[in-house]
């Protein structure tokens, strides 16, 4: 009986050994931080803020009213026709927007000489807004620093 005891001990204090360890692998693992601006009454917001935080992203947050919300969007270079519900600083980066959390790590490995990223509106099915299995179609716009705009990526409605 006394082996059957050792062999649960052993197995116990390995599992809180494994336990322990986990939160050091994922502070080492842990994503680049990104701080958003969004309105206090929003859900979506928080919804997308969960998908960063999922992909390994550090999250933190403001809730601001709108009018502060909408001046700080102007005076980091969003252009108002590329306006979104919340808004997000990301290693000197915007993120304007549902932004997909693979494009924001794409625009941070190539770092383009822009402002950031858009997703005007909010389209269906993007990060935070539904179930992509049945978003629609959307853009993710790169805001250049003149305030033109390009598509960086393209999603097609789901089929």
């Amino acid at each position: 009986m006394s082996d059957h005891t050792m062999s649960r001990r052993t197995v116990l204090l390995g599992a809180a050994a494994a336990m322990a360890a986990v939160p050091m692998r994922l502070k080492a693992a842990s994503g680049p931080a990104i701080h958003v601006l969004r309105d206090p009454g929003c859900g979506c917001c928080g919804a997308w803020m969960e998908v960063l935080q999922r992909d390994g992203f550090e999250v933190t947050s403001d809730e601001v009213e709108n009018d502060v919300l909408a001046a700080a969007k102007l005076s980091r270079g969003v252009p108002e026709e590329m306006m979104s519900c919340h808004t997000g600083d990301v290693e000197g980066y915007v993120i304007e927007g549902h932004v997909p959390p693979a494009d924001i790590r794409r625009l941070l490995a190539e770092r383009p000489d822009a402002v950031g990223l858009t997703v005007p509106g909010m389209p269906y099915g993007s990060p935070g807004m539904g179930p992509e299995d049945q978003r629609e179609a959307y853009a993710v716009h790169l805001i250049r620093r003149d305030g033109t705009t390009e598509i960086f990526t393209q999603y097609d409605a789901a089929a």
